[in-house]
């Protein structure tokens, strides 16, 4: 099983910026390609960017202000996953979800997180 934790989320005027984190536990070394989406009120759940190894992905709301990183723990294990993001916009605010797919003995699960709330208002 792999547990997700989002954190970051929080009220930022237009303009600003954010940091998301989505920090893994449990079975962190069947771990493959990691996600965040986001899902606003009314509004169906979309991807916002992944990364699998080095590899970004970005929707194209996203390009040139969103940037997805990961860290690799020393032991190999995936470990936490980082949204940064810059010049929000009021359509922007959403809850933001980590998503990872596992692999290995894990191969063919998802797993979420319970999401962080953005909100980019004045």
């Amino acid at each position: 099983q792999v547990q997700l934790v989002e954190s970051g989320g929080g009220l930022v005027q237009p303009g600003g910026s954010l940091r998301l984190s989505c920090a893994p536990s449990g079975n962190m070394f069947n771990i493959g390609t990691m996600a965040w989406y986001r899902q606003a009120p009314g509004k169906e759940r979309e991807l916002v960017a992944h990364i699998t190894d080095s590899i970004t992905r970005y929707s194209d709301f996203a390009l040139g202000r969103f940037t997805i990183s990961r860290e690799i723990a020393t032991d190999g294990a995936k470990s936490t996953v980082s949204l940064e993001m810059r010049n929000l916009k009021p359509e922007d605010s959403a809850l933001y979800i980590c998503h990872a797919r596992g692999v290995r003995a894990l191969r063919g699960r998802e797993f979420w997180g319970q999401g962080t709330q953005v909100t980019v208002s004045s």
